[in-house]
């Protein structure tokens, strides 16, 4: 590494920014802490992103290992879609993305000891239009379930379905690994 990245802590239990990471490599360990991920009213998409990744980091205290924490918002004209409650939320999402352009958000945050920063990177994702037959094919095959607006990029609604993305192909995964390595090489040094 041209960084001399201390350890960090994923405070994550996805496996999408696990293998980031990975791919990445750095040096972590996975962390898991019970955190309230509401948000107060009125935030824009962005804002509810990097509050609720503070809100996460702010439940740890490491001295010795950087905490690295993330959160993923969907939205679509202004609406929050989040993880889906039951297969008939997932449709409903799914049809909602059908055919349109949406943006994802993921504001991370970065905490040591008593230093934290925060950021956030924003993609844009067009999907095509998609019949109610193959979206019932994806719930039943990939059940989306653990993924803001009930898809995954690297999975069959991304190879199939989106058409094109403008950004972060990364952070529609859940992480950001471009800024990431620059935020994370910034706050060591810094």
């Amino acid at each position: 590494m041209p960084f001399d990245f201390p350890s960090i802590i994923l405070a994550s239990k996805s496996p999408r920014r696990q293998e980031l990471l990975k791919l990445m490599g750095l040096n972590f360990s996975i962390e898991l802490k019970d955190v309230d991920e509401s948000y107060p009213e009125g935030l824009s998409p962005a804002e509810i992103a990097v509050y609720i990744s503070e809100q996460k980091a702010k439940a740890f205290h490491a001295d010795d290992k950087v905490v690295v924490t993330a959160d993923t918002i969907v939205a679509l004209n202004g609406e929050i879609l989040g993880k889906p409650e039951n297969r008939e939320h997932a449709q409903e999402m799914l049809r909602k993305l059908s055919g349109s352009r949406h943006e994802v958000y993921t504001g991370v945050t970065l905490a040591l000891g008593d230093k934290i920063t925060s950021f956030y990177d924003r993609t844009e994702v067009y999907c095509k239009t998609v019949s109610s037959e193959e979206i019932d094919f994806y719930i039943d095959n990939f059940k989306p379930y653990d993924k803001a607006g009930s898809y995954g990029v690297q999975d069959w609604w991304g190879i199939v379905v989106v058409e094109k993305i403008n950004g972060s192909y990364t952070n529609v995964m859940g992480l950001p690994t471009e800024k990431l390595y620059n935020e994370l090489a910034k706050f060591v040094k810094g």
